[in-house]
């Protein structure tokens, strides 16, 4: 089959495809803002790689990135042994913490949970 033709069907899938939620992305403040300032819905996870509960955390985290029921939530990673200033500003004090943001308005923080239930529910708080 040549490009030409190939081209109106491959426009037509992309079209069709569902929605998918964005990949999760490296924290940053600048990000925050910007999507805070646009009434984006958020959930920052306070990520540690030594951290048991953070590991726990992280499959399902990064399946909601995946999930189209989450397409419009933002997922921000901050690594909590690198980003000193940004935990400080976000009144961070332990890993495994997960914020959630519906633009400016935080609707929700937890510590340390890992059930895929609970975190799917939790990271629909910024969604309503």
């Amino acid at each position: 089959m040549s490009f030409s033709r190939l081209l109106p069907l491959a426009a037509a899938l992309c079209i069709a495809a569902p929605a998918t939620a964005q990949p999760v992305r490296p924290f940053s403040l600048a990000a925050l803002k910007t999507a805070q300032a646009h009434g984006q819905s958020v959930l920052i996870d306070v990520f540690a790689p030594w951290c048991p509960t953070c590991r726990a955390q992280a499959p399902t985290i990064d399946a909601l990135a995946t999930d189209p029921a989450y397409a419009k939530l933002l997922i921000l990673r901050l690594d909590y042994d690198h980003q000193t200033a940004e935990k400080k500003a976000l009144g961070v004090t332990r890993q495994s913490t997960l914020i959630t943001y519906r633009g400016t308005k935080e609707t929700g923080r937890v510590l340390g949970i890992t059930d895929p239930t609970q975190l799917r529910t939790f990271a629909a708080t910024a969604l309503r």
